[in-house]
Order: C-alpha cells, then structure tokens, then sequence
C-alpha cells in the first residue's frame, strides 16, 4: 500500500527542482542577451531577466512558445509585426473575457529587442532611465507604477526572481562589445 502522505513532499520537490532547471537553462539560454541590451538600450539585465522568467513562465508559456514573445507585450495600435492572440486580461463590453492581441516574433531576439525598444521608445517608461543601472528595486517598482502590468504584486515577483536567482550580477557585467574589440 502507498503512503499518500509521503508522497505530496516529493512530488512538492520534485515540482520545485524542474521549475529550478527551468529557470536556470532560462537564464543560460538568455543572460548574455540581456546584457547586450542592457549596454544596447540601458534596460538592467535583472530587470530584462526577472521579467522574462515571470512573463514566459520559464521559457514555457504558450506566448513564449507559440510567438516568441517572452515579456507579454500587446499589440498596441501602432504595431505593425505579426499578431498572435489569447486570451489574457481584456474583455468585451458585455464583462466576457475576449482574446488579447499580442506581439509575436520570428525568434527571441526580436522578442528582447523589442522589449528593451518598447522601454526606450514609450514615453511614459522615461522616468525609469534616469534611475541607476543597478536600482533593480526601483525599476521593479517603477514598472509597475508606469503600467506594465496589472498585477498588484508584480513588483515583488520580479524583485523575489532577482534576489532568488542573483540576477543582479548581470547588471554589473562587462560591455560584451568592448569585450569584442579588445579581441
């Protein structure tokens, strides 16, 4: 006979270890791009990361995987790329949830450059800039206070996603293209 009992602490752990090799082939995959952002746009790469991890879910959420979109960015009006649509958080004017148009890329890259575009190019984002590099609390903070998402704790994740996976040690990188041209 089983011990039901004994088995919620392992599947608890065995959970806990597959989103932490998800997080970490992530970041594998990624920190070196988001620190040629970082050095490209001025967008901190634990900003770049956290929000990555969170809005893709690990690199695994049907945005992220369907549209290469890794930071949950909309279509807005003025998009002029390919469009990928689910449904997320807008309804219709009878309260129904509807499907929300969303950016989509050819690949990863786009995604991130995008990012870090859609940060520099929106006005209401221009505060962030003037903040340090290394101020990955106030950017966190900053972000949602400008409206990139509408989760009340989205601060928080990003800042628990930096400090639980050392993200910031990104921030603090060498400029990989001045890296290059010692080279």
């Amino acid at each position: 006979m089983i011990c039901v009992a004994c088995l919620v602490p392992l599947t608890s752990f065995t959970w806990y270890n597959a989103t932490e090799a998800l997080a970490y082939n992530y970041l594998d995959a990624y920190a070196e791009l988001a620190v040629i952002e970082m050095y490209r746009s001025g967008v901190p790469a634990s900003i770049t990361l956290a929000q990555g991890l969170h809005e893709s879910n690990y690199g695994q959420s049907d945005l992220a995987t369907r549209a290469n979109n890794h930071f949950g960015i909309k279509c807005k009006s003025y998009w002029q790329g390919k469009k990928y649509y689910h449904e997320d958080d807008d309804f219709n004017t009878k309260g129904d949830l509807i499907e929300s148009c969303f950016r989509s890329y050819n690949n990863t890259i786009e995604s991130y450059v995008d990012h870090s575009n859609f940060l520099m190019y929106s006005a209401h984002y221009g505060k962030l800039f003037d903040l340090e590099r290394t101020d990955y609390k106030g950017w966190a903070y900053g972000l949602k206070e400008c409206g990139y998402a509408t989760d009340i704790s989205y601060s928080i994740k990003l800042i628990n996603k930096i400090e639980k996976y050392n993200l910031s040690q990104y921030d603090h990188s060498a400029d990989p293209f001045r890296t290059l041209i010692k080279k």
